[in-house]
């Protein structure tokens, strides 16, 4: 059986932790930061780690053997 490919997009943008959390970019930055208050805009700052259900997704379809 051949192995899995990792998903070049999903090397790029996540991360795994020393436990196994995913850890991500803050989402919501890209544009229009005039609508957003400045503590949404302060709070975005850095990553995040991504909620159970997501994370497992990832780890098991895109980055199957970590990174």
């Amino acid at each position: 059986m051949p192995k899995m490919k990792t998903k070049s997009g999903a090397k790029k943008r996540f991360k795994l932790t020393a436990t196994g959390k995913v850890v991500a970019g803050q989402s919501g930055k890209r544009h229009g930061m005039r609508k957003r208050s400045q503590r949404t805009i302060r709070d975005h700052r850095g990553t995040t780690i991504l909620n159970e259900s997501d994370a497992t997704i990832i780890r098991k379809n895109f980055l199957p053997y970590g990174l």
